[in-house]
């Protein structure tokens, strides 16, 4: 049986209460009420949430989608009152993006909570406004003050859509428990290769029921599929709501497009554009910067890959795994060129690590490192070989630049691990240990864990995904869905990273000393 609901819109406050997802702050701006405010049909809304993303020190990233066209009216304020305003901006949201907005607020204060709200105002005519969402995002610090943020990765896969009997998507609700300054997707925000069935049959007899929309129903091939895939997500109210107040840093991966794409051999009929670029590729990036609250680079129009510098404390490395690969499979008897970064991506990466002086430098990758796969980079034990190439490069270089704290995080396998790489266990050992978490799926199909290779002398030290006797693609609702928490600690540095599930439950932790920077001038800066 399929069911149709319609979304609510969330609003719940930082530091005292995680509120209902349907409670609304209806009022207009400044709280007096307006005799237009009547006119419902009128009235432009707010069609699927609000979003903050990409915050610096001094600016953030402001998203939402109204119902028409219409014009996006922000202000926000470091007190929820709003008794005092710092900054106000506005931004169309017209048919050819499908009504989102996005707007880069800046000159805002460092280390502040920044309460925003968000209306929808007639373009023509500015005092026929809808009602306004309140949301919240934290600026970085320019001192040394603690910081706490999550990952995953992994939404609405393997056909698991919302099911609000069982809850909707819970790890949101979780998630926002946690309290985290920001959020890293690690990619696969859709599934636009995985249609949402109206009912699955779970393994002990019950039934799973889908919410369904016509553009969840297809494999994704349209602008307008594509984009169904993200405004689907946002029916869910644990998701509105804990967008709305924690800022995310989005990256993608394989299933914003299709299964395991890359630049060469995945197009539909389609076919290319005069540039060599797959039209179907485009308009999936078209869709994901559109929903996304993330910025533009002027360097390159659609790249995903950058940098968030966080304080003293974080730089937050994100990158793109997909955008620049050799070919879809990573088999080991392809021949001639092959990478997984490409040239530009890897230069970029290694001058931003050497130019860090962040205490922690946090590579956010949508695929793991020794996994076995033939869509990712490892292939097997023994020495490094095609996509291994640039890895071992790239940490041969962190060991020779002397880039110190280094901690890889990701998602895309579908259950929870910890990896320490050691070279005295490796193949190719001209790198410095370093610690690499997974986890996910946030709601889909939960996976077994996977074989790792011994070429950079991965070590399982933690693993938990279903098991052989529950099967594969176990459905959200038997509890085994995670996401990782780090906290870095403002005195020490230290950093402790902690794998939970959708229960909110600590499954392991480790806590993780940093090592000084021993560049040539570093040592001094760390004590002045």
């Amino acid at each position: 049986m399929a069911i149709a609901i319609r979304g609510k819109q969330g609003l719940t406050r930082r530091h005292l209460l995680v509120r209902s997802a349907s409670t609304l702050a209806l009022a207009g701006f400044g709280g007096l009420a307006r005799p237009y405010l009547s006119r419902a049909a009128e009235r432009p809304q707010i069609a699927c949430g609000i979003q903050s993303g990409d915050v610096s020190q001094s600016s953030a990233m402001v998203w939402a989608r109204a119902d028409r066209p219409a014009r996006m009216r922000v202000e926000c304020s470091t007190v929820e009152s709003f008794r005092t305003i710092v900054r106000v901006a506005s931004a169309d949201a017209l048919p050819d993006q499908d009504f989102t907005s996005k707007i880069l607020l800046e000159g805002l204060p460092p280390g502040q909570d920044i309460f925003y709200r968000v209306r929808f105002e007639d373009i023509a005519s500015p005092d026929i406004s809808g009602e306004t969402q309140t949301g919240h995002f934290r600026t970085a610090p320019t001192d040394k003050t603690s910081i706490s943020f999550l990952w995953s990765g992994d939404t609405t896969g393997q056909g698991w859509g919302i099911d609000p009997a069982r809850g909707g998507m819970r790890t949101y609700r979780t998630m926002l428990e946690n309290r985290p300054d920001f959020f890293i997707h690690s990619g696969d925000h859709i599934y636009a290769d995985c249609p949402v069935p109206s009912e699955l049959k779970l393994p002990d007899g019950e039934i799973w029921r889908n919410i369904v929309t016509e553009e969840k129903s297809v494999v994704a091939r349209s602008l307008e599929e594509f984009r169904g895939n993200y405004k689907y997500n946002l029916l869910d109210d644990n998701l509105r709501a804990f967008h709305a107040l924690v800022p995310m840093l989005a990256q993608w991966d394989d299933h914003e497009v299709t299964n395991d794409w890359s630049p060469i051999g995945t197009a539909d009929e389609t076919g290319y554009t005069d540039d060599g670029k797959s039209r179907l590729v485009e308009r999936a990036r078209r869709a994901f910067f559109e929903f996304m609250p993330i910025r533009e680079t002027p360097e390159e129009r659609g790249r995903v890959y950058r940098k968030i510098a966080y304080g003293p404390l974080l730089d937050v490395f994100l990158i793109d795994m997909r955008s620049y690969r050799d070919s879809t499979w990573n088999k080991r008897d392809d021949r001639g060129d092959t990478y997984i970064l490409g040239a530009a991506q890897l230069a970029w990466l290694k001058r931003e690590l050497a130019a860090s002086d962040a205490t922690w430098k946090v590579i956010a990758a949508d695929l793991p490192i020794g996994l076995v796969s033939e869509d990712a980079i490892a292939l097997g034990d023994g020495p490094p070989e095609r996509r291994e190439h640039e890895i071992a490069d790239l940490l041969s270089f962190i060991k020779r630049a002397g880039v110190t704290n280094t901690v890889w995080l990701t998602a895309d396998m579908h259950y929870t691990a910890a990896h320490y790489y050691d070279p005295n266990r490796a193949v190719f050992c001209d790198f410095e240990p370093f610690w690499e978490f997974v986890s996910g799926p946030l709601h889909a199909g939960t996976w077994a864990p996977g074989e790792l290779d011994n070429t950079f002398g991965p070590k399982a030290v933690f693993q938990k995904g279903c098991s052989a006797e529950q099967g594969e693609n176990l459905a959200p609702c038997f509890g085994l869905q995670f996401f990782g928490r780090v906290d870095i600690d403002g005195r020490s540095g230290v950093m402790t990273v902690t794998l939970k599930d959708v229960g909110n439950r600590d499954l392991w932790s480790v806590d993780i000393e940093p090592r000084p920077d021993a560049r040539p001038g570093r040592l001094l800066a760390q004590h002045i």
